[in-house]
């Protein structure tokens, strides 16, 4: 089969790749019909994530059709079209018993390795390095899909893998993120990074019932996409202090909750901004906090910071005394999909979302490398790529194992 793997940095390529296989008797083999490149997939482009090996097949955002399934599969059948999430998890350890599925002590082989870091092993994802398992990724024609029955959304057929791809990562994870803000009618919520996710988190935030909220970006595109779903915009390139205009924006209160759908990479040229370039650069910290230093700033006394965006290690110069000192809650952590696919999908049956929305490009496998350029540049109003691989499907026998 085809597949986009990791040989570098910057080094994607589309290549021939052997299909995958059952491995496991809860395990489905599943054809990619619609699949997508995440924000956090530029992480990996940059070298920003240890633990990646050559040929490593990437991917977190896909649907498809099931055409294998294991011995011990019973919910997923051969033929059903369904999305994954890009959390793998066992839905029966004590985090998963919970709903935490993002947690799950079961699903990542290389948890001993993930310990050494944290402390505790999390949960397996697809396509982001042998730290969380090594699983191959959904930039691909075909993938292995492990606990089938616990994490695949079988979808309903007036629907298409379309409509319901982003239930993968970034629509669950902009919901969890508002989610996490526990908003109360009337308040007020401001947005970091107008990205897919910030996109959603802006819409969760509204329907979850927040009043206004304040979206922070520098691209036009992203701007105007957020200014469409009712949120005020601001252009960061044009304000001398971002968390002093929101100050002026709310009436001198600040936002009752700040989300930073940005995460290790934000830009700036402020003076802490430019040295963190320079500490990331020397190895000395892995990731940019710019904008968490912003969030939590601009948020009111009491408020809460929510980090959707993907923190990967160690920041330099955190202002731990001011969140302190203004009694901040923080909720953070990779989102529990499960928890929200059957709600979310409810949402997008009855038309109250349509989460095509935020695709500005659809293009074929054999264009993904380019994309990743493309994407990483910020080039050609770029916000989501959907990658539709070709292939007639054709569904196998339901194996055992």
């Amino acid at each position: 089969m085809k597949a986009l793997t990791w040989h570098g940095k910057k080094d994607v390529r589309v290549s021939n790749v052997e299909d995958p296989r059952i491995v496991l008797p809860t395990d489905a083999i599943i054809q990619v019909t619609s699949s997508a490149i995440c924000g956090s997939d530029l992480h990996i482009y940059h070298g920003f994530v240890s633990a990646m090996e050559k040929g490593d097949i990437l991917g977190h955002e896909f649907a498809g059709r099931v055409i294998e399934v294991g011995s011990e599969v019973s919910r997923v059948k051969v033929g059903d079209r369904v999305v994954i999430p890009f959390t793998i998890s066992c839905g029966s350890c004590e985090q998963c018993s919970q709903k935490n599925f993002s947690l799950c002590t079961k699903s990542n082989p290389n948890g001993d390795d993930l310990c050494k870091l944290m402390g505790f092993p999390t949960a397996g994802l697809y396509g982001y390095s042998h730290m969380y398992g090594g699983f191959s990724g959904g930039q691909a024609e075909f993938v292995r899909v492990p606990f089938v029955d616990v994490g695949a959304i079988v979808l309903p057929e007036e629907i298409s893998e379309e409509h319901a791809l982003f239930l993968s990562d970034i629509f669950p994870t902009g919901y969890m993120a508002a989610e996490n803000c526990n908003i109360q009618p009337g308040q007020t919520v401001a947005v970091w990074g107008c990205g897919a996710v910030g996109q959603f988190a802006i819409r969760s935030a509204f329907l979850l019932g927040a009043e206004k909220v304040i979206a922070i970006d520098r691209f036009p595109e992203r701007l105007k996409m957020a200014a469409e779903a009712g949120a005020t915009t601001l252009d960061y390139t044009n304000l001398d202090d971002v968390p002093a205009t929101i100050r002026e924006l709310t009436g001198g209160r600040g936002p009752d909750a700040c989300i930073d759908a940005v995460g290790m990479e934000s830009h700036a040229m402020t003076p802490d901004a430019v040295l963190d370039e320079v500490l990331q650069a020397l190895k000395l910290e892995t990731d940019r906090p710019h904008v968490l230093r912003q969030a939590i700033k601009a948020c009111r006394p009491g408020g809460v910071i929510s980090i959707p965006g993907v923190f990967v290690g160690i920041l330099d110069n955190f202002p731990l005394g001011v969140a302190f000192g203004k009694g901040l809650t923080f909720k953070m952590g990779q989102t529990h999909v499960q928890r929200y696919s059957e709600g979310l999908l409810d949402l997008i049956v009855k038309g109250k979302i349509d989460p095509r929305f935020v695709i500005t490009h659809r293009i074929a496998l054999e264009g993904v490398p380019e994309a990743y350029e493309t994407f990483s540049k910020k080039e050609d109003a770029a916000i989501k790529f959907v990658i539709e691989p070709k292939g007639q499907i054709v569904p196998k026998e339901a194996t055992a194992s």
